[in-house]
Protein backbone atom coordinates (compact mmCIF):
# COMPACT_ATOMS: atom_id res chain seq x y z
CA UNK A 1 0.00 0.00 0.00
CA UNK A 2 1.35 3.12 -1.01
CA UNK A 3 1.60 6.23 1.44
CA UNK A 4 -0.91 8.49 0.03
CA UNK A 5 -3.39 5.76 0.05
CA UNK A 6 -2.91 4.92 3.30
CA UNK A 7 -2.76 8.28 4.38
CA UNK A 8 -5.82 8.70 2.55
CA UNK A 9 -7.57 6.20 4.33
CA UNK A 10 -6.53 7.24 7.41
CA UNK A 11 -8.04 11.07 6.74
CA UNK A 12 -11.78 9.41 5.68
CA UNK A 13 -11.56 7.15 8.75
CA UNK A 14 -10.73 10.48 11.18
CA UNK A 15 -13.40 12.57 9.18
CA UNK A 16 -15.70 9.68 9.94
CA UNK A 17 -15.05 9.39 14.00
CA UNK A 18 -14.43 13.00 14.41
CA UNK A 19 -18.08 12.72 15.91
CA UNK A 20 -16.86 10.28 18.49
CA UNK A 21 -14.03 11.95 18.79
CA UNK A 22 -16.36 15.25 19.77
CA UNK A 23 -18.28 13.39 21.81
CA UNK A 24 -15.04 11.99 24.19
CA UNK A 25 -14.01 15.80 24.55
CA UNK A 26 -17.39 17.05 25.31
CA UNK A 27 -18.17 14.43 28.11
CA UNK A 28 -14.41 15.20 29.30
CA UNK A 29 -14.49 19.03 29.50
CA UNK A 30 -18.10 18.71 30.91
CA UNK A 31 -16.66 15.98 33.69
CA UNK A 32 -13.92 18.13 34.66
CA UNK A 33 -16.26 21.31 34.65
CA UNK A 34 -19.09 20.89 36.99
CA UNK A 35 -18.80 18.27 39.97
CA UNK A 36 -22.22 17.02 39.21
CA UNK A 37 -21.77 16.10 35.30
CA UNK A 38 -20.71 12.39 35.96
CA UNK A 39 -23.26 11.50 38.62
CA UNK A 40 -25.81 8.34 38.15
CA UNK A 41 -28.69 10.59 38.74
CA UNK A 42 -27.14 13.20 36.36
CA UNK A 43 -26.06 10.52 33.44
CA UNK A 44 -30.04 9.39 34.14
CA UNK A 45 -31.36 12.46 33.59
CA UNK A 46 -29.34 12.95 30.60
CA UNK A 47 -30.76 10.00 28.52
CA UNK A 48 -34.26 10.55 30.15
CA UNK A 49 -34.99 14.18 29.67
CA UNK A 50 -32.40 14.91 27.09
CA UNK A 51 -32.24 12.14 24.93
CA UNK A 52 -35.02 10.16 24.89
CA UNK A 53 -37.54 12.70 22.94
CA UNK A 54 -34.58 14.08 20.52
CA UNK A 55 -33.86 10.68 19.61
CA UNK A 56 -37.08 9.60 18.76
CA UNK A 57 -37.52 12.88 16.83
CA UNK A 58 -34.45 13.20 15.22
CA UNK A 59 -34.90 9.47 13.62
CA UNK A 60 -38.00 10.88 11.67
CA UNK A 61 -36.07 13.42 10.46
CA UNK A 62 -33.25 10.77 9.63
CA UNK A 63 -35.88 9.15 7.43
CA UNK A 64 -37.26 12.03 5.42
CA UNK A 65 -33.60 12.89 4.55
CA UNK A 66 -32.54 10.11 3.46
CA UNK A 67 -35.44 10.05 0.74
CA UNK A 68 -33.74 12.95 0.03
CA UNK A 69 -35.98 15.75 1.36
CA UNK A 70 -36.87 17.20 4.62
CA UNK A 71 -39.37 17.04 7.26
CA UNK A 72 -39.88 20.59 8.95
CA UNK A 73 -43.55 19.21 10.38
CA UNK A 74 -42.20 16.68 12.73
CA UNK A 75 -43.02 19.01 15.56
CA UNK A 76 -46.72 19.07 14.37
CA UNK A 77 -46.28 15.14 14.01
CA UNK A 78 -45.67 15.34 17.86
CA UNK A 79 -47.87 18.16 18.43
CA UNK A 80 -51.11 16.56 16.85
CA UNK A 81 -50.33 12.97 18.21
CA UNK A 82 -50.50 14.83 21.66
CA UNK A 83 -53.96 16.14 21.13
CA UNK A 84 -55.46 13.03 20.49
CA UNK A 85 -53.93 11.16 22.69
CA UNK A 86 -54.64 13.45 25.66
CA UNK A 87 -58.27 13.99 24.31
CA UNK A 88 -59.05 10.54 23.82
CA UNK A 89 -58.20 10.11 27.67
CA UNK A 90 -59.75 12.89 28.83
CA UNK A 91 -62.42 11.48 27.35
CA UNK A 92 -62.13 8.33 29.38
CA UNK A 93 -61.35 6.34 26.28
CA UNK A 94 -58.92 3.45 26.31
CA UNK A 95 -55.23 4.14 26.35
CA UNK A 96 -55.03 1.38 23.31
CA UNK A 97 -57.20 3.03 21.73
CA UNK A 98 -55.95 6.69 22.92
CA UNK A 99 -52.62 5.18 21.50
CA UNK A 100 -53.79 4.18 17.94
CA UNK A 101 -55.52 7.73 17.61
CA UNK A 102 -52.06 9.14 18.36
CA UNK A 103 -49.94 7.59 15.84
CA UNK A 104 -52.49 7.78 13.25
CA UNK A 105 -52.65 11.46 14.09
CA UNK A 106 -48.81 11.48 12.80
CA UNK A 107 -50.00 9.14 10.16
CA UNK A 108 -52.12 12.09 8.72
CA UNK A 109 -49.71 14.91 9.07
CA UNK A 110 -47.41 12.96 7.32
CA UNK A 111 -49.66 11.99 4.83
CA UNK A 112 -50.49 15.43 4.02
CA UNK A 113 -46.64 15.69 2.85
CA UNK A 114 -46.70 12.89 1.27
CA UNK A 115 -49.84 14.31 -1.23
CA UNK A 116 -47.98 17.36 -1.63
CA UNK A 117 -44.56 15.86 -2.42
CA UNK A 118 -45.71 13.07 -4.31
CA UNK A 119 -49.04 13.35 -5.96
CA UNK A 120 -48.52 17.35 -6.42
CA UNK A 121 -44.96 17.60 -6.73
CA UNK A 122 -44.24 20.32 -4.35
CA UNK A 123 -40.56 20.11 -2.88
CA UNK A 124 -40.06 18.59 0.72
CA UNK A 125 -38.97 21.90 2.03
CA UNK A 126 -41.70 23.55 1.03
CA UNK A 127 -44.37 21.29 1.56
CA UNK A 128 -43.48 20.11 5.13
CA UNK A 129 -43.18 24.40 5.98
CA UNK A 130 -46.74 25.05 4.77
CA UNK A 131 -47.70 21.53 7.06
CA UNK A 132 -45.75 23.32 10.14
CA UNK A 133 -48.08 26.36 9.51
CA UNK A 134 -51.35 24.90 8.87
CA UNK A 135 -50.49 22.41 11.89
CA UNK A 136 -49.59 25.63 13.89
CA UNK A 137 -53.11 27.36 13.01
CA UNK A 138 -54.93 24.41 13.73
CA UNK A 139 -53.80 23.84 16.95
CA UNK A 140 -54.35 27.46 17.68
CA UNK A 141 -58.49 26.78 16.48
CA UNK A 142 -58.51 23.50 18.32
CA UNK A 143 -57.25 24.90 21.74
CA UNK A 144 -59.31 28.23 22.24
CA UNK A 145 -55.89 30.60 21.13
CA UNK A 146 -53.26 28.06 22.02
CA UNK A 147 -54.57 26.90 25.70
CA UNK A 148 -53.00 24.03 27.45
CA UNK A 149 -55.34 20.92 27.58
CA UNK A 150 -54.55 19.22 31.17
CA UNK A 151 -54.71 15.86 32.46
CA UNK A 152 -56.03 16.31 35.93
CA UNK A 153 -53.80 14.03 38.41
CA UNK A 154 -56.75 12.27 39.45
CA UNK A 155 -58.03 11.36 36.20
CA UNK A 156 -54.55 9.73 34.96
CA UNK A 157 -55.46 5.84 34.58
CA UNK A 158 -51.86 3.91 35.60
CA UNK A 159 -51.65 2.80 31.82
CA UNK A 160 -50.79 6.29 30.88
CA UNK A 161 -48.70 6.64 34.09
CA UNK A 162 -46.60 3.93 33.29
CA UNK A 163 -45.73 5.11 29.48
CA UNK A 164 -44.28 8.03 31.07
CA UNK A 165 -42.94 7.26 34.37
CA UNK A 166 -42.54 3.15 34.43
CA UNK A 167 -39.44 0.93 33.99
CA UNK A 168 -38.89 -2.49 32.73
CA UNK A 169 -36.42 -4.28 33.91
CA UNK A 170 -35.27 -1.21 35.72
CA UNK A 171 -34.91 0.57 32.22
CA UNK A 172 -37.93 3.68 31.71
CA UNK A 173 -40.41 2.87 29.17
CA UNK A 174 -39.25 6.11 27.48
CA UNK A 175 -35.68 5.29 26.78
CA UNK A 176 -36.64 1.73 25.89
CA UNK A 177 -39.33 3.06 23.53
CA UNK A 178 -36.71 5.12 21.89
CA UNK A 179 -34.33 2.27 21.62
CA UNK A 180 -36.98 0.21 19.92
CA UNK A 181 -37.82 2.79 17.36
CA UNK A 182 -33.47 3.53 17.11
CA UNK A 183 -33.56 -0.20 16.10
CA UNK A 184 -36.47 -0.85 14.29
CA UNK A 185 -35.10 2.62 11.70
CA UNK A 186 -32.07 1.10 11.86
CA UNK A 187 -32.98 -2.45 10.32
CA UNK A 188 -35.61 -0.93 7.99
CA UNK A 189 -33.24 1.07 6.53
CA UNK A 190 -30.12 -0.52 6.40
CA UNK A 191 -31.41 -4.58 5.91
CA UNK A 192 -35.06 -4.08 3.78
CA UNK A 193 -35.45 -3.88 0.31
CA UNK A 194 -37.96 -1.03 1.33
CA UNK A 195 -34.92 1.17 2.92
CA UNK A 196 -32.32 0.32 0.26
CA UNK A 197 -34.28 2.08 -1.95
CA UNK A 198 -35.02 4.94 0.09
CA UNK A 199 -31.19 5.28 0.60
CA UNK A 200 -30.87 5.36 -3.17
CA UNK A 201 -33.60 7.82 -4.15
CA UNK A 202 -31.53 10.02 -1.40
CA UNK A 203 -28.10 9.30 -3.50
CA UNK A 204 -29.31 8.90 -6.82
CA UNK A 205 -32.87 9.80 -7.48
CA UNK A 206 -32.51 9.22 -11.52
CA UNK A 207 -30.59 6.40 -11.01
CA UNK A 208 -34.18 4.94 -8.81
CA UNK A 209 -36.31 6.68 -11.88
CA UNK A 210 -34.80 4.71 -14.65
CA UNK A 211 -34.28 1.81 -12.86
CA UNK A 212 -38.30 1.38 -12.90
CA UNK A 213 -38.52 1.31 -9.00
CA UNK A 214 -41.98 3.75 -8.47
CA UNK A 215 -39.99 6.85 -6.43
CA UNK A 216 -43.03 8.41 -5.47
CA UNK A 217 -45.06 5.42 -3.78
CA UNK A 218 -40.91 5.09 -1.23
CA UNK A 219 -41.20 8.64 -0.61
CA UNK A 220 -44.96 9.07 0.11
CA UNK A 221 -44.31 6.02 2.81
CA UNK A 222 -41.24 7.42 4.13
CA UNK A 223 -42.87 10.70 5.12
CA UNK A 224 -45.79 8.97 6.36
CA UNK A 225 -43.62 6.83 8.38
CA UNK A 226 -41.91 9.56 9.89
CA UNK A 227 -45.25 10.99 10.96
CA UNK A 228 -45.70 7.91 13.09
CA UNK A 229 -42.53 8.34 14.18
CA UNK A 230 -42.67 11.73 15.44
CA UNK A 231 -46.09 10.70 17.05
CA UNK A 232 -44.64 8.60 19.08
CA UNK A 233 -42.57 11.37 20.82
CA UNK A 234 -45.84 13.31 20.99
CA UNK A 235 -47.27 9.89 23.21
CA UNK A 236 -44.09 9.80 25.42
CA UNK A 237 -43.84 13.33 25.54
CA UNK A 238 -48.51 13.67 26.61
CA UNK A 239 -47.48 11.04 29.23
CA UNK A 240 -44.35 11.97 31.13
CA UNK A 241 -45.80 15.31 31.90
CA UNK A 242 -49.75 14.98 31.48
CA UNK A 243 -50.18 18.08 29.49
CA UNK A 244 -51.02 19.18 25.88
CA UNK A 245 -49.05 22.44 25.23
CA UNK A 246 -49.54 23.52 21.65
CA UNK A 247 -46.63 23.48 19.08
CA UNK A 248 -44.34 22.80 21.96
CA UNK A 249 -43.28 19.71 19.52
CA UNK A 250 -41.39 23.03 17.36
CA UNK A 251 -38.69 23.32 20.13
CA UNK A 252 -37.56 20.01 18.38
CA UNK A 253 -37.38 20.84 15.09
CA UNK A 254 -33.99 22.50 15.17
CA UNK A 255 -32.13 20.29 17.30
CA UNK A 256 -33.51 17.08 14.89
CA UNK A 257 -32.04 18.72 12.24
CA UNK A 258 -28.65 19.07 13.42
CA UNK A 259 -28.44 15.81 15.32
CA UNK A 260 -29.39 14.05 11.74
CA UNK A 261 -26.53 16.41 9.79
CA UNK A 262 -24.11 15.66 12.48
CA UNK A 263 -24.91 12.19 12.24
CA UNK A 264 -23.75 12.38 8.21
CA UNK A 265 -20.34 12.77 9.22
CA UNK A 266 -20.39 9.21 10.81
CA UNK A 267 -20.96 7.87 7.21
CA UNK A 268 -18.33 7.02 4.79
CA UNK A 269 -20.24 9.04 2.04
CA UNK A 270 -21.48 11.47 4.10
CA UNK A 271 -25.18 10.31 3.97
CA UNK A 272 -28.09 9.86 6.93
CA UNK A 273 -27.53 7.27 8.84
CA UNK A 274 -29.01 5.90 12.43
CA UNK A 275 -26.11 5.25 14.11
CA UNK A 276 -24.64 8.34 13.11
CA UNK A 277 -27.98 10.39 14.22
CA UNK A 278 -27.91 8.73 17.68
CA UNK A 279 -24.08 10.23 18.30
CA UNK A 280 -25.51 13.38 17.23
CA UNK A 281 -28.27 13.33 19.68
CA UNK A 282 -26.21 12.11 22.08
CA UNK A 283 -23.78 14.82 21.56
CA UNK A 284 -26.65 17.58 22.06
CA UNK A 285 -28.43 16.14 24.79
CA UNK A 286 -24.39 16.64 26.35
CA UNK A 287 -23.92 19.93 25.54
CA UNK A 288 -27.46 21.09 26.65
CA UNK A 289 -26.87 19.32 30.33
CA UNK A 290 -23.51 20.27 30.79
CA UNK A 291 -24.07 23.91 29.79
CA UNK A 292 -27.14 24.03 32.06
CA UNK A 293 -24.97 22.32 34.67
CA UNK A 294 -22.12 25.36 34.41
CA UNK A 295 -24.60 28.09 35.44
CA UNK A 296 -24.19 29.78 31.78
CA UNK A 297 -27.36 31.77 30.32
CA UNK A 298 -29.84 30.40 28.32
CA UNK A 299 -29.16 32.54 25.41
CA UNK A 300 -25.12 31.41 25.35
CA UNK A 301 -26.69 27.82 25.45
CA UNK A 302 -27.76 28.47 22.24
CA UNK A 303 -24.35 29.78 21.13
CA UNK A 304 -22.57 27.21 22.24
CA UNK A 305 -24.73 23.86 20.55
CA UNK A 306 -24.61 26.48 17.22
CA UNK A 307 -21.08 26.64 17.42
CA UNK A 308 -20.72 22.68 18.12
CA UNK A 309 -22.96 21.94 14.84
CA UNK A 310 -20.85 24.27 13.13
CA UNK A 311 -17.43 22.97 14.43
CA UNK A 312 -18.58 19.13 13.46
CA UNK A 313 -19.87 19.42 10.26
CA UNK A 314 -16.73 22.41 9.03
CA UNK A 315 -14.36 19.26 10.62
CA UNK A 316 -15.92 16.73 8.21
CA UNK A 317 -16.08 18.62 5.47
CA UNK A 318 -12.58 19.70 5.77
CA UNK A 319 -11.38 16.29 5.68
CA UNK A 320 -13.56 15.10 3.37
CA UNK A 321 -12.00 17.36 0.58
CA UNK A 322 -8.56 16.68 1.45
CA UNK A 323 -9.47 13.00 1.37
CA UNK A 324 -10.70 13.74 -2.02
CA UNK A 325 -7.96 15.96 -3.11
Amino acid sequence: MSASTFAGRSSASFARFGLVLALIVVFSIFSAAAPTFLTPANLQSILVNNFTLLAIVSIAMTLAVSAGGIDLSVGTAVDFASFAFVSLVLAGKPIALALVAGLAAGALVGAFNAILISAIGVSPFLATLGTLFIGRSIQQLLTNGGNPVYLPPAGVPEAFRFLGHGSIAGVPVPLLVAALTIAGASVLLTRTRFGRVVLSIGIQPSVVRYSGIGRGPHVAATFILAGIVAAVAGIILTATVTVYIPSSGNAFLLNAIGATFIGTTFSPLGRPNVAGTVLGVLLLSIVANGLLLTGLNFYWQQVGTGTLIFAVLAFSFINRKAVAA
